[in-house]
């Protein structure tokens, strides 16, 4: 945790410009991650769930126009 403490801490000192490119690099990273595991979980069939509510919905007339 030591570690952690001193990257927060320099990342505190660091000049705007820099930390907004720091931010925009862990924003794509989370992103990244975000897409990895939501193909994992569809390949996994863990999302199943969402696609049969959806034909179900649609069978019962449940679905609103956009």
């Amino acid at each position: 945790m030591a570690q952690i403490a001193e990257i927060k801490k320099k990342i505190e000192n660091l000049p705007k410009q820099e930390y907004d490119v720091l931010r925009q690099w862990f924003a794509e990273k989370d992103s990244e991650a975000w897409d990895t595991q939501i193909i994992e979980d569809s390949r996994s069939g863990k999302l199943d769930f969402l696609v049969k509510e959806a034909l179900q919905d649609k069978n019962n007339d449940n679905l609103k126009a956009l």
